[in-house]
């Protein structure tokens, strides 16, 4: 009984077919949480923004309440310039209000750097959220077209599935018991089409009575070498890569 080669052949296809295409969407749920990662990244460099914002906007609160309260000393001072008996007192308040006029000076230009530091932060605000917002909307583009790619790639797998359990019936079993536990042993491979005098999977020259018997198609032949069904492959159509190109 000759061995219909074609169906084999097929099928192999159809098994590579629906192998690369689950590996490609096997791939896309990571892709997809890189995407959310990468999103979630941006909204963490607007909130990392504000909270230096927020840390500012105390550190100016606390330096000008400590501010006030030497301000408020100083008034004290003044008025108990007017009630000292000696000048000792006397000197010895004046120095105390110059000591607390100096740490005013001192905070108050510290309160200035504080507002001129918020002025970059309230830029550095902005500028994180106007890149939230563009690199968002393109990630979510990026993510939407993810999940279409899954969608018709999940079809189009289903519809190989299909085609390989409407195309397995018509070999016979023996022969695709054959066919399924190389498969499994050689990566989903079971068939190596012969070149010249060679295994082209694995390169090992055949035998030329085993040759003979492989054109003869009556029987399933395996390589001496890696085991795999050896099979003559079909004279291309013209048009396709392997016809002969015009001169």
């Amino acid at each position: 009984m000759d061995i219909d080669f074609d169906k084999l052949i097929h099928l192999q296809d159809l098994d590579t077919e629906i192998r690369n295409t689950g590996h490609i969407l096997d791939g896309i749920p990571r892709l997809i949480e890189e995407i959310d990662r990468k999103i979630q990244a941006g909204s963490k460099a607007v909130a990392e923004a504000r909270e230096k914002m927020t840390a500012n906007q105390k550190r100016r609160r606390d330096l000008e309440t400590e501010v006030k309260d030497l301000k408020n000393q100083i008034g004290k001072y003044k008025r108990q310039l007017n009630d000292v008996k000696t000048n000792k007192e006397y000197t010895s308040l004046l120095h105390e209000i110059e000591e607390s006029q100096r740490k005013v000076d001192s905070l108050e230009e510290t309160i200035i750097a504080e507002m001129l530091a918020a002025d970059d932060i309230e830029d550095d605000i902005k500028g994180a959220m106007l890149r939230q917002g563009q690199n968002e909307e393109n990630l979510k583009r990026e993510a939407k077209a993810l999940k279409e790619k899954a969608e018709e790639l999940e079809a189009k797998k289903a519809e190989l599935v299909k085609e390989r359990n409407a195309l397995q019936p018509l070999i016979p079993p023996d022969q695709v018991r054959l066919y399924e536990t190389i498969a499994g042993k050689k990566g989903g491979l079971p068939l190596s089409p012969v070149r010249g005098e060679f295994c082209s999977l694995c390169h090992m020259r055949i035998r030329p009575q085993m040759l003979n018997e492989i054109r003869d198609k009556s029987k399933l032949i395996l390589c001496e070498n890696c085991g795999r069904i050896l099979y003559w492959p079909p004279k291309p159509e013209v048009g396709e890569s392997e016809a002969p190109k015009p001169t």
